[in-house]
């Protein structure tokens, strides 16, 4: 197949790209610079070359976000102008990767991406909306940000499910090589974890000394990650590296 894969140069992204080749699809791998093998230039924030990056695509990973820009502008309006570029009458599969969670936890970002999810339900396509857990390299950068010299404070209660980019990346290619579900499919870390487990675990590895504080957060987005609201549900796919095994390297 044809397949377009947006946010191609992304952490996901530039994982999903080899796989679907070794499967044997003709991948492009879109990006606003279009940099790479196979690469091609659109941008979704404006819609610019956005008809010709899409022409002739059997299959669309829309894995493309802006989560420390504008969402709204990207990944929802983006989203629209993706959907309205599209060749309906070729498009066998449009596989959106989403986060587990965004239907729960009340964060901006999060509102923005159930928001997209919505755009592509009513749109007609054949789509499967695929939420993912948080990545492990994602959860040493939020750590690595949060320590205050020797100290590491969390928040009390939180949990987690990380996952491993690579096992993400093989769970896209599989699902967008099979037909389109219509509906949410879920990925997560084979385990769930505290923040402060978490915080342990990565200080112990990576910054020995380093005291982890676990400290009560009031309000409406603390109870949802304490409720568990980014943790995948009990039929959702699981990879199988740990986080203990990433800090390893193993």
């Amino acid at each position: 197949m044809d397949v377009l894969v947006t946010g191609g140069s992304g952490q996901l992204g530039r994982r999903v790209v080899p796989l679907l080749q070794q499967a044997g699809h003709a991948v492009r791998q879109m990006s606003r610079r279009g940099a790479g093998p196979g690469g091609v230039r659109a941008d979704l924030a404006t819609g610019r070359d956005l008809p010709a990056a899409v022409r002739g695509v059997d299959v669309v990973v829309h894995a493309a976000s802006d989560p420390r820009g504008d969402p709204w502008q990207v990944d929802v309006a983006g989203t629209r102008r993706l959907v309205q570029a599209l060749d309906r009458g070729r498009l066998q599969h449009l596989v959106y990767v989403s986060i587990v969670g965004v239907d729960r936890v009340p964060w901006n970002y999060y509102r923005a991406k159930f928001a997209a999810e919505q755009v592509l339900l009513a749109s007609g396509l054949p789509v499967t909306l695929l939420r993912i857990t948080q990545y492990h390299h994602f959860v040493d950068e939020m750590l690595a940000t949060a320590r205050r010299g020797p100290v590491l404070p969390v928040p009390m209660g939180w949990q987690a499910a990380p996952v491993d980019v690579g096992e993400a990346a093989a769970f896209v290619a599989e699902v967008a090589s099979g037909a389109a579900t219509g509906d949410v499919v879920e990925f997560g870390g084979p385990e769930a974890l505290s923040a402060a487990d978490l915080a342990r675990a990565w200080a112990a590895a990576r910054e020995p000394g380093v005291r982890v504080v676990a400290t009560p957060l009031p309000g409406r987005l603390s109870a949802a990650f304490r409720e568990g609201g980014v943790l995948p549900g009990p039929g959702a796919a699981r990879g199988r590296r740990t986080y203990a095994e990433h800090l390893r390297g193993a």
